[in-house]
């Protein structure tokens, strides 16, 4: 273990839960290395993801984006393809973007796509699904309002999804940000998850709460802390 990670992680009390303010504060002081750090939240659920009606997964538009550049590919054609340009899409195309992928090509990180074109776009399920690019309409990425949804990932909107052990982790910054900006971050992703609470969800929804950055200790956060719908 490097002599800066054993001094960060020293600063932590095993077992004690801070306020999201003070946590943050913590995650800012930890970051040491060279690049600019992702700052995680990691939510633990009173949910069991193998029960599709208890499956938690949604959206969320952090009011302070994420620190980084998004390249965006749009599936389209015709009139909908000038609306992906205008709107800032990295990328536009149909027949000929499908030929790239299948060729190796994947330089983006995020793609939306109109529902007349997911018919040439499902060809491409093997190869997008397993990375978290296909577009998806319970994400609203297939869409006809495709400026919108462009935009909105331009501006920073991240998804999320429970994994195994109902535990869902989310990006809501990076290091450099302000403490303020990360805080707002955060309480927007919880208030999202709490407003996608399953009604089949029993006893206790927030079980545990933690947020670290790329290359740091996880710390705990008090839950009552938050207030009531955070």
């Amino acid at each position: 273990m490097g002599k800066k990670l054993k001094a960060v992680q020293d600063k932590v009390e095993p077992g004690k839960e801070y306020f999201l303010e003070d946590a943050v504060n913590l995650v800012r002081e930890f970051t040491y290395t060279k690049f600019d750090e992702t700052v995680d939240l990691a939510v633990n659920l009173g949910v069991d993801p193998k029960k599709s009606e208890q499956m938690v997964r949604g959206t969320v538009v952090l009011p302070h984006g994420m620190g980084k550049k998004v390249r965006v590919l749009v599936f389209a054609k015709g009139e909908k393809e000038k609306e992906a340009l205008d709107a800032g899409a990295d990328y536009v195309g149909a027949e000929d973007v499908v030929e790239k992928i299948t060729k190796g090509w994947l330089d983006f990180d995020k793609s939306v796509a109109t529902p007349d074109v997911m018919g040439l776009v499902g060809k491409l399920g093997k190869i997008l699904g397993p990375r978290g690019l296909m577009p998806n309409p319970k994400l609203g990425t297939v869409t006809f309002d495709i400026a919108r949804a462009v935009k909105e990932i331009k501006a920073g909107k991240v998804e999320y999804k429970a994994e195994k052990g109902g535990i869902v982790h989310v990006p809501i910054g990076k290091a450099s940000f302000d403490a303020d900006k990360l805080i707002e971050n955060a309480k927007s992703v919880l208030h999202s998850i709490i407003k996608a609470k399953p009604a089949t969800s029993k006893g206790k929804y927030l079980k545990k709460l933690s947020i670290s950055s790329t290359m740091g200790p996880g710390i705990s956060i008090d839950i009552s802390s938050l207030g009531k719908g955070v």
